[in-house]
């Protein structure tokens, strides 16, 4: 089940709603985060898509795709730039230029202080790496420093081992499973539901940070502690 919140009926005097994302620049120091364009960004993204390294099955558990032309694969991203939620962001690699993944705020409901990231694809030679992980770091930190919600969520297939392990590698709480909670391309979807919460920033934000630095990695971009060895030693 569900887990339940223990600070259940605390009163809030200072709550004032968050603020919803708009188009600014998120920078990072491996890669920063611009808001979706579909001109810029379509010809690069879809040669990721179909490079050696890609990984179709990534879009087993999104609503779209996989494409089979860049035609097809322009028009979803041009549906996706005009659309406010979810909010659609571009990982742009720091030293390339190259667009190489895009990712997303969802579910966004800035009058109870919830945001969630999701949509989430990256290019072959992103996946599991230092950029990938700088990426949910960018948006939590903005969704909770900045834009002031106090509760952000991460929800998956539960199907998703992937995206479950990420979760927990990334700090999230998981609260259960929603049974039957969607139709997805024709079956049903059980969805797995993680959270982190404003509390559990702070904590969060210094093992990120920690994780990031250029000394955690070796010559060939290896990390040296994992998060959850941070974890551990900061807890």
């Amino acid at each position: 089940m569900p887990q339940q919140s223990t600070e259940t009926g605390r009163p809030l005097p200072d709550w004032q709603p968050a603020a919803l994302p708009q188009r600014t620049q998120l920078q990072g120091g491996s890669i920063r985060l611009l808001p979706l364009d579909a001109e810029r960004d379509a010809a690069a993204l879809y040669q990721a898509e179909h490079a050696a390294d890609a990984d179709p099955s990534q879009w087993d558990f999104l609503t779209a795709g996989p494409f089979q032309s860049e035609l097809d694969f322009s028009a979803w991203l041009k549906t996706c730039a005009v659309s406010s939620d979810p909010f659609f962001y571009t990982v742009i690699d720091q030293q390339s230029g190259l667009a190489t993944g895009v990712l997303s705020y969802l579910a966004i409901t800035p009058e109870h202080g919830s945001i969630e990231i999701g949509h989430i694809w990256f290019s072959g030679r992103m996946q599991r790496s230092r950029q990938a992980t700088e990426a949910i770091y960018l948006l939590a930190r903005h969704a909770f420093e900045v834009l002031g919600y106090r509760r952000l969520e991460w929800k998956c297939n539960s199907l998703n081992q992937r995206s479950q392990q990420a979760a927990l590698r990334f700090g999230f709480t998981p609260e259960g499973l929603f049974r039957q909670h969607r139709v997805f391309k024709g079956k049903n979807r059980d969805t797995a539901w993680f959270s982190m919460l404003d509390s559990e920033w702070p904590l969060q934000r210094a093992i990120f940070e920690a994780w990031l630095q250029a000394d955690n990695f070796d010559a060939e971009g290896r990390q040296k502690k994992s998060l959850n060895e941070i974890r551990a030693a900061l807890s």
